[in-house]
């Protein structure tokens, strides 16, 4: 074959390479472009969107795990991330009451209560400690029901569904695909679940105090007993009094264990500790809290591990 023949012919292979390259370059950037970004309020939402929704969404949350999301003060870049979301999930109750005033002036209405774009995850969740919504000066509210509710690990499911739902309403054609990898997640969670359930079991009965009531949906589900919380309201710091009267519980309920998140102080759970045979246990409210509480189920991984630190009798 005559050279310059060769040469074209190397020209047209290589020209076939390249297009094709460029095709697999558009379909991945098309698959890239076409990811649903999604907007949370908390880390524990990011993580269990990020299950339902796969490789086929972004999940941002605005707050972090160090972060108090009770208490969060927005920041400016929030606003930037509200207006390109294209789905917003929310704890809801009186948790994340500061999402309100961003969603207002994001100026769009699906992102808004009630429209397309917008989830509120506590949406059919079994809720306790429903009650009048006094906040006591310097506290903050619980009155439409505990908000901890994605401490119960069960919650998940009605969790999950609200998410889908909204998945499914802003993006239709992927729809299948985030029922499947639901249902995956929720397999899994469910033998987790019996696990779970089982190490903490020798835990059931046995008194607790918390420093914040962040703890009732994860006493619910695993049969544990909280007899009383540092805090006498949501964010109201003790009186002197109240600190006898838990000093006084520790005695008569045999109080083996307080409860407190990284982010609480140490000096008190641990003065009420030295006046009685308690542990204190750091529990991580929220993925992230920890190192090792990277997603949802680490989460767990981690509460049973450190409870299990007080499960056994004391010899």
């Amino acid at each position: 074959m005559p050279r310059a023949q060769k040469f074209v012919g190397r020209q047209e292979i290589a020209g076939v390479l390249l297009r094709g390259a460029l095709a697999l370059l558009a379909l991945y950037a098309a698959d890239a472009a076409a990811t649903v970004q999604v907007v949370t309020t908390t880390t524990d939402l990011q993580s269990l969107t990020q299950a339902v929704g796969g490789a086929a969404v972004e999940v941002t949350s605005l707050t972090s795990a160090g972060q108090d999301g009770e208490a969060y003060q927005p920041r400016p870049g929030d606003l930037l991330r509200i207006k390109q979301a294209q789905l917003v999930v929310r704890v809801g109750l009186d948790y994340d009451l500061w999402l309100d005033p961003l969603l207002g002036q994001a100026g769009r209405a699906e992102l808004r209560r009630g429209g397309a774009a917008y989830v509120d995850a506590s949406t059919s969740i079994p809720l306790l400690e429903i009650q009048g919504s006094s906040v006591v000066p310097g506290g903050h509210a619980h009155g439409l029901g505990n908000p901890h509710y994605w401490l119960d690990p069960l919650n998940a499911e009605g969790i999950t569904a609200n998410i889908l739902l909204g998945l499914a309403r802003v993006d239709p054609g992927r729809t299948q695909t985030y029922e499947r990898n639901r249902q995956r997640f929720l397999q899994t969670l469910a033998q987790r679940v019996r696990d779970w359930s089982e190490r903490l079991r020798p835990l059931q009965g046995v008194a607790l105090i918390a420093h914040h009531n962040s703890w009732p949906y994860l006493a619910r589900r695993f049969r544990l007993r909280l007899v009383e919380t540092i805090e006498p309201k949501p964010g109201v710091p003790p009186s002197p009094a109240h600190l006898a009267k838990l000093a006084a519980l520790m005695r008569s309920q045999n109080v083996r264990g307080i409860l407190k998140a990284p982010t609480e102080a140490e000096a008190m759970p641990h003065m009420l500790s030295a006046r009685g045979s308690a542990s204190v246990v750091t529990l991580a409210p929220s993925v992230g809290a920890v190192p090792t509480a990277k997603d949802y189920l680490a989460l767990f991984d981690y509460n049973v591990a450190a409870l299990e630190r007080i499960a056994a009798p004391v010899p």
